[in-house]
């Protein structure tokens, strides 16, 4: 296989990286953190790039790329800031990806052309206060009533739970434990009985809004549903497929800003009259840094170009997600012991990444839900 990027990705490339001079670097990003604000205004002007439709075909509004393109876009962002790089990867592969993959053709009219320009920033709602990975116990109810279905429960770790515009929300409509006993459904902002709850204080990703989603008697037209009734878990569990990816691109934009900026102050830095670089101690460093990144890169693009062929591609995802996310707090960590107290400090940048990379051993699955997925595909071999 032949991953070397492509024009097209090249170009996409340096667009991000000369998008990040102009609008995110380098006040913006640490104002950004230090207030945990949410510049909603920044993914506007990412939508009128393309780049919050990513895999949206073109007559939706969107740019019509594939998922090589895509871990190009949430890594490059990412590279810059995770934060960021969060919002993009989670409106992109789980909102907008789970009306993309099984949204009828009039839900898909409504809602992806504006999903895919960030008219309206998305949320995803699965995970509730007591059912982490634990998905099939959720609490969160749906009920249907007429031509109504009436959800009461509350999701939390969504993104965007307060700033999204729309949600696909699942929900319980059948029995606890059975996994064709939930059902997923498009909830949108302003609807009665659904509202933002408490915003999460964060390590890192502090960019990346995290709120609590409450749904107390909320009435949604039945065609809100999407696809059929008890699939929503089903449903699920393939977006979580791509979502996956869209971490493991996220970890190793993580990885990689986290790395150029070690070695960058590494050739900078001189003690004992000769740069840092030079010191078999930090050079080892860097070569590990830089061995894992490309393997992490590896990972993800064989899943991504498996993923664009419509290939079965569970073990490959989880592999991928669990290493480079494993990778991006290595290579974090090694950053911040390269520039040693400076690395402590908010002047430099690894401190930020150094937080920020913790969130991807956790989010859309633990490492070690990866290891129980990796280990059960290969199981069935």
């Amino acid at each position: 296989m032949n991953f070397q990027p492509t024009e097209m990705q090249q170009q996409i490339a340096q667009v991000i990286r000369d998008f990040g001079k102009t609008h995110m670097q380098p006040h913006h990003i640490l104002e950004w953190d230090e207030t945990q604000s949410f510049p909603v205004e920044l993914f506007k002007k990412l939508g009128e790039l393309g780049l919050m439709g990513v895999l949206v075909p073109e007559q939706y509004g969107g740019s019509g790329l594939g998922y090589l393109e895509y871990v190009t876009v949430v890594s490059e962002v990412s590279r810059i800031c995770g934060a960021i790089g969060l919002s993009v990867a989670a409106h992109n592969s789980l909102c907008t990806g789970h009306i993309l993959q099984f949204a009828n053709e009039e839900q898909k009219q409504k809602y992806l052309p504006k999903l895919a320009t960030a008219e309206w920033i998305g949320a995803w709602g699965l995970t509730e206060p007591n059912t982490g990975s634990d998905a099939m116990n959720m609490k969160c109810v749906a009920r249907k009533e007429g031509n109504e279905w009436v959800i009461n429960g509350t999701k939390c770790w969504i993104t965007h739970g307060k700033s999204g515009d729309v949600a696909v929300v699942i929900a319980r409509t059948g029995e606890v434990r059975d996994s064709r006993g939930m059902s997923a459904f498009i909830v949108e902002r302003g609807t009665p009985g659904f509202s933002g709850g408490k915003k999460e204080n964060k390590l890192g990703m502090r960019a990346s809004e995290t709120a609590e989603m409450i749904f107390d008697n909320c009435r949604i037209p039945a065609e809100n549903l999407l696809g059929k009734e008890g699939e929503g878990f089903i449903q699920s569990m393939k977006v979580l497929d791509g979502g996956r990816i869209s971490i493991a691109a996220l970890s190793l934009g993580i990885a990689k800003g986290a790395y150029d900026a070690a070695l960058k102050y590494s050739q900078e830095r001189y003690q004992f009259d000769q740069p840092i670089a030079n010191f078999q101690g930090i050079s080892f460093k860097l070569a590990d840094m830089h061995t894992n990144i490309a393997a992490a890169e590896l990972l993800t693009l064989q899943a991504a170009d498996m993923k664009n062929k419509h290939l079965p591609m569970t073990k490959q995802a989880a592999m991928a997600k669990y290493y480079a996310s494993e990778v991006a707090v290595s290579t974090a960590n090694d950053a911040v012991q390269i520039f040693g107290g400076y690395g402590y400090t908010k002047d430099f940048p690894v401190e930020k990444y150094y937080r920020d990379a913790k969130l991807c051993t956790i989010g859309e699955g633990t490492s070690e839900i990866q290891k129980i997925v990796i280990a059960r595909e290969a199981l069935k071999q």
